[in-house]
């Protein structure tokens, strides 16, 4: 029987994916069991992403009066989904939290994520459009998913247009240039500094793009980190 993720879904939080504990390769346990040391008393990790611009929707209708307002919506609504449909089970939030999960390794083994030369995780259906929202260890007995073998987009994608439309030049030499991508960022007048021309330029999946108030949303508060850290950073080596 299938496990009904259909609350999940009408909000936009319509990437689900259960890996049995003791079927997760042996890197993948091991992270865990560093990450959070009670994690041998769960059977399952349940992973929950969103895709398309369905999640921004249902946060604005919700309010966007908090510090993370995407993450205290998805955290909500995937908490009282877990509490109707595994009544008397315990879970622990792995994300977001301070445990270092490897997010990327699960949405590799989840069939979600492949590389992109931008360094954004891709979706062979929706492009780059998508973002983990919730990891979480359970002591359910759900139904494990099986992962789509799905190719990466990037390797049909013979312009590669995502390179050209970097205003940094960034990808320029075949490999990611952070330094260059965050310089450029940072400068007065960046065309980058709220968005991603790249991943903008991108076409996979471009028919489930994030709204604009979104994009602008998220690429503002990682402009913001990136400051963040480059005064403070700055300051503690100085």
């Amino acid at each position: 029987m299938s496990t009904d993720f259909g609350a999940l879904d009408r909000v936009g939080l319509n990437l689900q994916a259960v890996f049995d504990l003791n079927a997760l390769p042996t890197q993948a346990r091991d992270r865990l069991a560093r990450a959070f040391d009670g994690a041998h008393r769960y059977r399952q990790l349940i992973l929950i992403g969103n895709a398309g611009p369905t999640l921004w929707r249902s946060v604005c209708a919700d309010g966007l009066a908090a510090d993370h307002p995407i993450d205290d919506f998805s955290i909500r609504t995937v908490e009282r989904w877990f509490a109707q449909h595994s009544p008397g089970h315990r879970m622990h939030r792995l994300y977001p939290g301070n445990a270092p999960v490897d997010l990327q390794a699960l949405g590799q083994l989840a069939g979600w994520h492949h590389p992109s030369p931008f360094k954004i995780g891709i979706h062979a259906e929706r492009g780059t459009w998508f973002a983990y929202r919730v990891a979480l260890l359970a002591d359910t007995d759900l139904p494990p998913t099986t992962a789509p073998a799905t190719p990466s987009p990037c390797t049909r994608c013979a312009d590669t247009p995502c390179i050209a439309a970097c205003p940094a030049g960034a990808m320029a030499d075949g490999n990611f240039a952070l330094d260059a991508c965050i310089g450029y960022r940072r400068q007065s007048g960046s065309r980058c500094a709220n968005t991603c021309l790249a991943r903008l330029a991108c076409p996979a999946g471009s028919v489930h793009r994030y709204d604009a108030a979104q994009i602008h949303h998220g690429y503002t508060h990682s402009l913001r980190m990136i400051e963040w850290f480059a005064t403070n950073g700055a300051r503690r080596t100085g």
